[in-house]
């Protein structure tokens, strides 16, 4: 069993300790959740208490922590957990590495950037190459981030247009027996991507591109004998894509044109015996120059804390199932 130890951390500014802390010490809690440390103030010092290799890493996290916040960051539990995760990884100096630059900003005013350094990665390629594949587990901002990228361009006019798709995948329901035409049917499906777009251009602004055919939101079947020109072309949910699906919609691509694809392959609908076409793409694809495979994991979640522990608990159960 290791050493108790006791070291105290000055803090110069007291507006950074309100923020580190957080409303009812929420914040500072993380640490003791995660290392086992206890951390208090007295004066302007944080003092932290417990076994040797966890008050280091505490310390080290903190004086980190503090510097993000002297970059004008923000801090929560989600960004001081993933600190410690960096920590514990000997990449402490990555913590410095999540300040990122904002991308676009809501109606609301709320501006968005990655906020770990798999999103960071998967920023770079969107605006380096033409296709990107992105792979990972719910709350990663894989969708999100990429429709920020295509705001962004719109309004740079770098395209003319965009395009969203999803495929309508019966996941436990079956498309007859839903109310309505058949937009009726897919809108249930095409939801998600209606909401991202709600917050980043609002539901008037949204409702007039719409119409003038600037942005498309569209089930999968509906690209079938397109190409698509000076378009930025997204496709949410494509580990549901059978192969010939996938390769219909890459082929889709026009001149100007880019494209992202992305989704959880261990969240797969299709029926049993059939590929992903995800799966396949990123096999197929991984080393063609112009394209790039991002995978993010549960680390890069920047959802409600509970959708990591949510993760993290299905994934050790399937290593011991396979076990």
């Amino acid at each position: 069993m290791s050493e108790n130890v006791n070291v105290s951390l000055p803090i110069s500014c007291v507006e950074q300790l309100a923020e580190l802390f957080g409303n009812m010490d929420e914040n500072i809690a993380v640490l003791h959740e995660e290392l086992g440390v206890n951390a208090r103030l007295t004066g302007n010092e944080v003092a932290i208490s417990g076994e040797q290799e966890g008050v280091r890493t505490a310390q080290v996290v903190l004086q980190k922590l503090l510097q993000l916040l002297q970059k004008g960051e923000h801090l929560d539990r989600t960004v001081i957990r993933y600190a410690i995760d960096l920590a514990r990884e000997g990449n402490a100096d990555g913590i410095l590495g999540m300040v990122g630059n904002v991308m676009a900003m809501t109606v609301s005013g709320k501006p968005i950037k990655p906020r770990t350094l798999g999103q960071q990665a998967y920023v770079a390629a969107l605006k380096k190459d033409s296709v990107v594949l992105a792979v990972g587990p719910a709350g990663t901002g894989k969708t999100y981030l990429a429709m920020a990228m295509a705001v962004t361009a719109l309004k740079n006019r770098e395209v003319s247009r965009i395009i969203l798709s999803r495929p309508a995948v019966e996941a436990g329901e079956r498309l007859g027996f839903l109310p309505g035409d058949l937009q009726q049917k897919v809108d249930p499906y095409l939801r998600p991507l209606y909401d991202a777009l709600h917050q980043l251009l609002g539901p008037d602004a949204l409702a007039k591109l719409q119409e003038k055919g600037v942005i498309e939101v569209a089930p999968l079947a509906y690209m079938r004998g397109r190409t698509l020109n000076d378009a930025y072309i997204i496709l949410d949910e494509g580990q549901n894509t059978t192969r010939e699906q996938m390769k219909m919609f890459l082929t889709r691509m026009g001149q100007g044109s880019r494209m992202a694809v992305t989704g959880d392959i261990t969240q797969i609908d299709l029926p049993e015996g059939k590929k992903s076409g995800l799966v396949e793409a990123v096999q197929v694809l991984g080393q063609v120059p112009g394209i790039s495979t991002i995978t993010l994991t549960q680390k890069d979640v920047v959802r409600h804390e509970m959708v990591q522990r949510i993760i993290r608990a299905y994934e050790n159960f399937e290593k011991k199932k396979k076990s």
